[in-house]
């Protein structure tokens, strides 16, 4: 079998990584599709990952849809004499590059932009296209027939303990000792797939210096860091910030994916974004009212409070570990549900019906 992995972020790069090893293994030639987004192609060549890049950087969602149309028939050309079978991604651009290629897709998406008219309908717009659209089960809405949801998290692709192993030789490259404690603030940008308004300046420089009484801080950022607190920026390889992630104390962001890698990892987490809830909303509302694993804040104020109360408790830590422990006994391998269904299709999407009518789980019509 052949197919085609397309891939905008880091986070997606890491989503399929195990998928395309189990892949590979069983026979399978896959061949992965990238666009340029900053962390994306350094991640790519740091885990030695061939690509082809099919689409370059973009600065907001108005340039990303300007620039499709270019950017399938970029893929179109690289693919269309690799007798392709089959294509996976993000939708969009797998999508429509399939309909091209006259050959199935199946697109993974756990974002539920209902907020954001652009976003929402470039998401509808994938689905009447997909012939799969697979969302983890937490996701609200009922899209349709083509609708199937997994009982998992597509960070558990490459966070489910199957996949990942912390290694404690980060603390060397952070540069402190294991018994330091620290704290992890990431900052997005609204490039790549980013959307949205993040925090100010003022409000970065605030919660690293009330968090630095307490532990060293570093900070991971798409986006410009202000001066005055630029000597706390990472500098750690891409692959590994998830060891980074798993023995910090405390975790903030104004991003989506981070927060949840870093709560699925057992890290006490803070999320705070203008989107309040809307993009991801199943996932968060899940972690956090299910799981307790997050919290969703909407101002700088909240996010400092509740840092300080974390991080003052000895036992934070502990607690989040145990309640990692019992999401996971719930949720399931992420990779060996999506290596079933590519490597399946279209039975497999029958069969995977049939599973989940056991468990009691939302079904495809």
């Amino acid at each position: 079998m052949k197919l085609a992995v397309f891939v905008d972020t880091p986070a997606q790069v890491h989503f399929y990584k195990n998928i395309v090893a189990e892949l590979e293994g069983d026979g399978n030639q896959v061949f992965i599709l990238a666009r340029d987004c900053r962390e994306t192609m350094d991640l790519l060549n740091e885990l030695e990952i061939p690509f082809f890049l099919f689409s370059g950087p973009l600065d907001s969602s108005s340039g990303r849809n300007m620039s499709l149309p270019r950017d399938v028939v970029n893929a179109f050309r690289y693919l269309k004499g690799k007798k392709i079978d089959l294509t996976t991604g993000w939708g969009t651009y797998c999508t429509f590059t399939a309909r091209l290629l006259k050959v199935p897709d199946i697109t993974f998406n756990d974002s539920e932009c209902t907020t954001n008219a652009a976003r929402y309908a470039m998401l509808n717009l994938t689905y009447q296209f997909t012939d799969v659209f697979v969302t983890p089960s937490s996701f609200q809405q009922d899209l349709g027939s083509k609708h199937l949801k997994m009982e998992s998290y597509k960070e558990l692709a490459y966070l489910h303990p199957n996949y990942y192993t912390p290694d404690p030789s980060v603390f060397g490259l952070l540069g402190i000792s294991r018994s330091h404690d620290y704290s992890v603030l990431r900052f997005g940008s609204v490039d790549c797939s980013h959307l949205g308004m993040r925090l100010p300046d003022a409000d970065k420089i605030a919660l690293v210096r009330g968090l630095g009484a307490y532990g060293e801080v570093f900070i991971s950022s798409e986006a410009d860091v202000p001066k005055q607190i630029r000597d706390h920026v990472l500098n750690v390889p891409n692959n590994r910030i998830h060891d980074v992630l798993y023995y910090a104390s405390l975790f903030i962001t104004d991003t989506h994916t981070m927060a949840t890698e870093a709560a699925l990892l057992g890290t006490p987490t803070i999320r705070s974004n203008a989107f309040g809830g809307a993009c991801g909303a199943g996932v968060f509302t899940e972690l956090e009212h299910e799981f307790q694993l997050l919290f969703n804040l909407n101002t700088a104020a909240e996010v400092e409070a509740k840092a300080v109360q974390l991080i003052q408790d000895p036992y934070t830590k502990e607690n989040w570990k145990k309640r990692r422990d019992r999401l996971l006994e719930r949720k399931l391998d992420m990779v060996a549900l999506m290596v079933s269904l590519i490597e399946g299709y279209p039975a497999s999407v029958a069969r995977l019906n049939a599973v989940y009518a056991r468990r009691g789980t939302p079904l495809l019509d």
